[in-house]
């Protein structure tokens, strides 16, 4: 009976070893973690390599980071000296120019470079992590704006166009993490934002002229003892695209200051500009302004050719010119800002616009002279003595509204008061040979004129003075 009890146990001890042989295989798999699992395959790529948390699935940004574990509405060093927050720009386009609301708009890309040692994290192969907007809400970020600026918004097509980049220094990583186990890091932000910002343009030379217009960007809330603005390269840090154009303007030159600002409540603060030099093209210009300005004026000058006794002919033509000059300078300065200061293009109009004022004026003045010497002529006609004893006084073929000037006879007399005088011979023809006896007699009268003369010098002092003008004009403002 003993012996049965021993043997029995026996065999159910030998059951049990043999049945839990057969199950540990089947338990230690199912009980090895991902690491050890990969880890047994042979040649496997990560063997003896522990993993890096920054690149492990499952583990979150804010623990990483240790968000929750400091303030981040107070500035990094809170109580140090100033955080030094680097900025570099890419242009992407500057898209419009306005002269009447003196501002433009332009697309950027603007980047901001800062330690921050709360954000450190662990990282064995210093890795760097890239984060969108969201984590931006909960860190402290540089208060950038635009000084002057009219409007501004960061793109959010098709989601809010914000990098965040968290990376480790690598230097100090390898010479501090044997003590601290981690490194100090730097933080990038990258914003894509459209602004329009003002600029002060002086148009005293418009269109021919040169404008510089800047961007400025301030931190808002933090002096220059708490936050150090600073172009992380120099000009280097800005950068533009090659295909960059304006309709109107050249782009001559970008480049980069610093300067401080100065506010009597606030004190002082960290200003970096970007400057930008705009040269406008003047063929527009000359096609819709300073051609047509030009070819009324010498259209106005045909009159002084012109009979001046064909009053139909003149005066529309003196009247037709100035409407067009008013009309041309009417629409240049309704695409204008109301400056209180005259424009170079005004100059160059308004002159215009007095040579074909004058041209009407000097039409006027010979149409006037030359019915004050018809009026002469008239009272020497009545006092001339081969006249008082004809038949038929009304047989006088010609008057002097009939005789023209030109076909007359011309002698070259002496200058008075400066102005030379021309004689007219006035025919007067009589058809009876009763006074004289003789057929086809004649008689003769000289009669002092000197209207016609205004004409002559005109044909010559309207293009001189004007071309001098222009000479003098382009020489100034080109």
């Amino acid at each position: 009976m003993h012996t049965d009890v021993v043997l029995l146990g026996l065999l159910l001890w030998m059951f049990g070893v043999s049945r839990g042989q057969s199950l540990q295989p089947y338990r230690s798999k199912r009980e090895l973690s991902p690491v050890e699992g990969s880890s047994r395959k042979i040649g496997g790529p990560i063997t003896k390599r522990s993993p890096d948390l920054t690149k492990v699935w499952g583990t979150k940004s804010e623990q990483l980071l240790r968000i929750d574990d400091h303030d981040f509405t107070m500035r990094p060093g809170f109580g140090g000296p100033a955080v030094p927050v680097g900025v570099d720009v890419q242009v992407e386009s500057l898209d419009a120019i306005s002269e009447v609301d003196m501002d433009f708009t332009m697309t950027l890309y603007l980047r901001h470079y800062w330690k921050d040692e709360r954000l450190s994290f662990r990282s064995n192969n210093n890795q760097s992590m890239t984060f969108d907007s969201r984590l931006v809400k909960k860190i402290w970020v540089p208060d950038m704006f635009f000084v002057h600026s009219k409007r501004s918004f960061t793109h959010d097509t098709t989601t809010d166009n914000v990098m965040l980049r968290v990376y480790p220094d690598g230097k100090v990583l390898y010479s501090l993490s044997c003590i601290f186990h981690l490194v100090t890091t730097w933080n990038h932000l990258i914003l894509m934002v459209t602004v329009t910002a003002m600029c002060s343009m002086d148009l005293s030379r418009f269109p021919l002229d040169t404008q510089t217009c800047s961007l400025e960007i301030e931190s808002y809330a933090y002096t220059d003892d708490d936050l150090m603005l600073y172009w992380k390269e120099g000009n280097r840090s800005l950068n533009t695209d090659e295909r960059i154009s304006l309709s109107q303007f050249l782009i001559q030159e970008f480049h980069t200051t610093t300067k401080l600002a100065f506010y009597s409540s606030t004190g002082w603060y960290n200003r970096l500009y970007i400057n930008f030099t705009l040269r406008r093209h003047i063929f527009f210009f000359l096609l819709q302004t300073y051609f047509p300005a030009t070819l009324m004026v010498m259209l106005s000058w045909v009159s002084f050719w012109i009979d001046r006794r064909a009053v139909p002919a003149r005066v529309p033509l003196g009247i037709t010119t100035v409407l067009t000059m008013s009309t041309i300078i009417t629409g240049v300065n309704a695409s204008m800002p109301r400056v209180s200061y005259i424009k170079a293009v005004d100059i160059y109009l308004w002159v215009s616009f007095v040579f074909v004022f004058l041209s009407v004026i000097e039409y006027a003045a010979v149409n006037y002279l030359s019915t004050l010497q018809e009026r002469k002529e008239r009272k020497l006609r009545e006092r001339l003595p081969c006249t008082c004893g004809l038949a038929h006084p009304g047989m006088m073929l010609t008057s002097y509204s009939e005789v023209d000037a030109n076909t007359t006879g011309n002698y070259a007399l002496r200058e008075e008061n400066g102005m030379k005088r021309e004689r007219m011979l006035v025919q007067l023809a009589l058809e009876n040979d009763q006074v004289t006896g003789h057929v086809g007699s004649t008689a003769y009268s000289s009669v002092w004129i000197d209207t016609h003369i205004i004409d002559k010098y005109s044909r010559v002092l309207f293009p001189g003075s004007y071309i001098l003008f222009n000479i003098i004009y382009w020489s100034i403002y080109s």
